[in-house]
């Protein structure tokens, strides 16, 4: 192929997901960027679990931008790109840090305060002096540091889409080691997400001591009939 047309050709190319969302966070124009994002927020059973990643701008090489081609939000990705992901994103990352919430705190505090909590608290583990925290979707308490709060955060941001990742695999393991220790409910299948599977084992066995009661079903309706 003649050099002209290559480079016709890569001049047309659209840049890699990753790379997207690398760009945005050096547009900030700051070295350090810690992102934050949560897993199992929209569930009926299991932890919520939020995770929290600092990136260092300045040291992340044209090599590791390439081993993060693929990063976006971690909904955009079946199990087992996630799981290829988990471990380049730990590589990559200057400080990585995972914050768990019991269903008993969820039930207990409800879900919006406890998810802010747990995004704040995973926030405050990573965050450096000189850094900007990102948030998807919402704001935070104050931690000392400035924020934004970036809707479709895990979408837009390098930092956040790492942070979804942390947290879904990592509360996806979780949910694959309940599912063996509470066989019935099929947690592993549906990792606590109100599936059909999920409510018919519901109205079939009960409730285990991983769902969350504070929460509206259909399934728990049909409990109390």
């Amino acid at each position: 192929m003649p050099s002209t047309a290559r480079t016709r050709r890569r001049a047309g190319r659209r840049p890699s997901t990753g790379r997207r969302l690398i760009a945005f966070d050096r547009d900030l124009g700051v070295r350090w960027v810690a992102g934050a994002d949560e897993a199992g927020r929209g569930c009926l059973a299991g932890p919520l679990v939020a995770a929290a990643v600092l990136l260092d701008l300045e040291q992340i090489s044209v090599r590791e931008v390439r081993a993060l081609s693929a990063l976006n939000d971690s909904k955009q990705h079946d199990h087992e790109a996630r799981e290829a992901l988990f471990p380049v994103v730990m590589r990559t990352a200057a400080r990585v840090a995972v914050v768990s919430r019991c269903v008993r705190g969820i039930d207990d505090r409800g879900l919006h305060k406890t998810n802010l909590a747990a995004l704040r608290d995973a926030l405050a583990r990573v965050a450096r002096p000189g850094c900007i925290c990102l948030v998807d979707g919402f704001a935070v308490a104050d931690i000392g540091h400035p924020q934004r709060a970036i809707v479709d955060g895990d979408a837009t941001s390098a930092s956040i889409a790492a942070a979804s990742i942390i947290a879904k695999v990592t509360r996806d393991r979780f949910m694959q080691r309940a599912g063996d220790l509470h066989p019935g409910w099929e947690f592993g299948a549906h990792m606590g997400y109100s599936t059909p599977v999920h409510r018919e084992a519901i109205m079939r066995l009960g409730v285990s001591p991983l769902h969350r009661m504070s929460f509206q079903s259909t399934a728990y309706q049909q409990l109390a009939l």
